[in-house]
């Protein structure tokens, strides 16, 4: 049985990859056991395309934890989106859309820890525009 963290962060990936759909993108789910993509992303005339990785709070939390190997994953076509559900207390989801070089760069680190707290990536709320942009390969 999938325990309540798992849910969530299956919730999330499908919720992302709605939004997406919703805007016009074609994405596909990986396995789940992927390393470092829950979601492959292009455009309909496939001359953009990205990976996603999703990271997901079950309510609104002022950080999101981070994997051991965030530090290795940067790249111009890896984007992160971070999802607090229920950001507003009213069913609004907060969905935070950054590249994963701005992540390397504001994650903070301990010996047995990596996060990511909201308040440094505020500018990226809703900002669904950087799947316009081509990436710099």
């Amino acid at each position: 049985m999938a325990s309540k963290g798992q849910m969530t962060g299956m919730r999330a990936v499908f919720q992302v990859a709605a939004e997406l759909a919703q805007r016009g993108y074609v994405v596909s789910p990986t396995s789940r056991n992927a390393f470092g993509a829950d979601l492959l992303v292009t455009n309909d005339a496939c001359t953009r395309s990205f990976s996603v990785q999703v990271k997901s709070n079950a309510q609104k939390s002022r950080f999101w934890l981070l994997g051991k190997n965030v530090k290795h994953l940067s790249s111009p076509s890896h984007i992160y989106v971070f999802v607090n559900f229920d950001e507003d207390g009213e069913g609004q989801h907060g969905y935070f859309i950054v590249p994963s070089r701005v992540v390397k760069r504001r994650m903070q680190s301990s010996a047995d820890w990596h996060s990511l707290y909201k308040a440094k990536i505020e500018e990226y709320r809703n900002a669904w525009k950087i799947f316009q942009r081509s990436p710099r390969l």
